[in-house]
């Protein structure tokens, strides 16, 4: 049980990490433009960041994945990016709504964490099962 609770908590920690990689590029990205798109714009850029930090934290410290390779981790890379898309278009629906409730905007991040939390979870369960199943 505790090494279940210790594996759990694990997992949080990274995804708060990537989290917080992902809104910190989405505020740089709103600091330095904010013309026409900014806000997907920067959606996109906050994605990617917290995409391959995720990805780097996941394979090595969650799913033990000790496959080499440029082939096998780009093979990987692929599924797991495959697998959050549905993760990540549940999460930028949570963030554009709360952004749309809220006559400034002030609600996006809160959006944000909310998606990415629920998103989290289900990529976890997908990444389990089609991308590092032989690394169990």
């Amino acid at each position: 049980m505790r090494r279940h609770v210790e594996f759990v908590a694990l997992y949080a920690f990274f995804a708060a990490l990537a989290t917080a990689v992902n809104l910190a590029s989405q505020w740089t990205s709103l600091a330095f433009y904010r013309g026409e798109g900014a806000l997907p714009l920067a959606m996109v850029c906050g994605t990617l960041t917290g995409l391959a930090l995720k990805y780097a934290l996941d394979k090595r410290w969650i799913f033990r994945d000790r496959s080499v390779g440029m082939g096998m981790h780009m093979r990987k890379f692929s599924f797991y990016t495959l697998m959050g898309i549905a993760t990540t278009a549940l999460f930028w629906l949570t963030e554009l709504g709360f952004d749309a409730l809220s006559p400034n905007g002030s609600l996006r991040f809160l959006g944000a964490v909310i998606g990415l939390a629920i998103g989290y979870a289900a990529k976890y369960r997908l990444d389990r099962c089609f991308v590092f199943r032989a690394a169990r």
